[in-house]
């Protein structure tokens, strides 16, 4: 199995397209144009490093390298200079292609390959596969180097891979990146069956939104912070989608609600995938959270809940970390563990967030996310962000950052801030335990996004 293998399957040449800001590219150029030229067959059997700050051209590469390549890293922009050093010794790269200035890495053998734009060049292109080529994803985190994860190209489309190919026009984009995980999933998908918009990370989201709405997208992805973003931007109603989805963090009730009422033609669904265990489902019925009975079902994916974090097995867990020493992946049973915690209540699982972001007050322990998601419940709220702040007497106590809706359905006028922060105080009581209560609750117009999408955390 190989991409261009997969897309031309059928016997013809693919119809689709890759939008970029400024330009379109047709995929069945491919078969006779390159965006290597005759640079190709040098990265034959080679290990690349795939660097470009250019969505567009990070697509059409990875489309080339494939089959071709025995390895293909892709980093995703913004990578400090000392971690993309860090990812090519690791990965035991012997190239990298980008379209601007990179480290001087012959030292360690790596040759750079420069492509300064997004086009295709006529040439001789001999399309064959050599090689089962690894695909190598970095995690998400915001701070520290980067974990390598490999993956196979199987793994990748094993959520999708056998699908049958839609008669209906279909037109992906997703706010994520395609350099990592939910943006590639998006991207394959599209690969797969249908065209794709590519968003920018330097683009407004109203452009990006018209620029969606005029390429009649019909299935759109991001984070919740990314959604809630589009929402706040006041251009949500530039795209009209059949598919809205949400992943990468938890979706609360507040914002799936918000999304059905802003998209009320289209499927909202949010599913749960991390880089090292896949696509593990995905949930459409509206609700925060996913059924139990998911746990331990048989099928395609497997799942389990121990010592109280969600595990996943199936073909799309990635294969293992990169590294020396590389920390394990699975453990003995081939399970994953996602380091999600979750809880039951009336037969639904829900999310409570990281293991590693509990606060602790005064030895009880807070999961951010579960605050978050009773003050994002209030109406006049559009996004919050919950951390811990030092105390001499618990050791911690619970703060919150809200950034409130600019406007809502039926109301007049947003309460002034104090009562805004009284009406939400009074909310947490009501639905929380004390200890998880915000000792303080500060108004700000808004939250820092790690490039990944997701809200900026202090233990991220």
């Amino acid at each position: 199995m190989w991409l261009w293998g997969s897309m031309t399957a059928a016997g013809t040449l693919p119809s689709a397209t890759l939008q970029g800001v400024d330009t379109v590219i047709r995929l069945a150029d491919l078969a006779s144009q390159s965006i290597f030229a005759a640079r190709l067959e040098q990265l034959r059997g080679r290990c690349v490093v795939l660097a470009p700050s250019d969505q567009l051209t990070a697509a059409l590469a990875l489309i080339e390298l494939d089959g071709v390549a025995r390895r293909v890293v892709l980093c995703p922009p913004g990578l400090p200079d000392e971690h993309l050093v860090l990812v090519a010794k690791e990965a035991n790269a012997d190239a990298c292609v980008a379209d601007s200035a990179v480290p001087d890495m012959s030292r360690l053998g790596v040759e750079s390959i420069g492509l300064p734009e997004p086009r295709v060049l006529a040439g001789d292109v001999d399309r064959r596969c050599s090689h089962a080529s690894e695909w190598i994803l970095l995690t998400s985190g915001t701070t520290g180097a980067p974990k390598l994860v490999l993956h196979s190209l199987a793994s990748l489309t094993s959520a999708f891979a056998r699908q049958p190919r839609s008669s209906e026009t279909t037109v992906w984009s997703t706010f994520y990146d395609i350099r990592r995980y939910g943006g590639l999933q998006v991207l394959l998908r599209a690969l797969h069956a249908g065209s794709m918009v590519l968003s920018s990370a330097d683009e407004p989201v109203p452009d990006f939104l018209a620029r969606a709405g005029a390429a009649t997208v019909t299935h759109i992805s991001g984070t919740p912070s990314h959604w809630r973003r589009a929402l706040m931007s006041g251009a949500a109603g530039r795209i009209a989608p059949r598919n809205v989805r949400l992943s990468g963090e938890i979706a609360d009730q507040a914002i799936l609600d918000s999304l059905r009422a802003a998209y009320p033609g289209a499927t909202v669904a949010h599913a749960f995938a991390s880089t090292e265990a896949g696509v593990a489902f995905e949930v459409g019925d509206g609700a925060a959270g996913f059924p139990a009975a998911l746990i331990g079902a048989p099928g395609a994916v497997e799942l389990k809940i121990e010592e109280g974090t969600l595990r996943i097995r199936s073909a799309g867990n990635a294969v293992r970390y990169l590294g020396d020493p590389a920390p394990r992946l699975k453990s003995d049973d081939g399970f994953v563990d996602t380091g999600d915690r979750v809880e039951q209540r009336d037969g639904r699982y829900y999310f409570m967030g990281r293991s590693g972001g509990v606060i602790n007050v005064g030895g009880l322990k807070v999961h951010p996310e579960e605050v978050e998601a009773v003050i994002n419940s209030h109406p006049w709220v559009r996004m919050s962000l919950v951390k811990a702040r030092r105390s001499p007497i618990t050791g911690a106590v619970v703060t919150a950052e809200v950034v409130p809706a600019d406007a809502v359905v039926g109301q007049a006028e947003r309460p002034a801030n104090e009562q805004l922060t009284h009406e939400i105080t009074e909310l947490c009581q009501r639905v929380l335990a004390a200890h998880k209560v915000p000792a303080m609750i500060r108004i700000v117009p808004a939250l820092a996004m790690s490039a990944a999408g997701k809200l900026v955390r202090p233990n991220a």
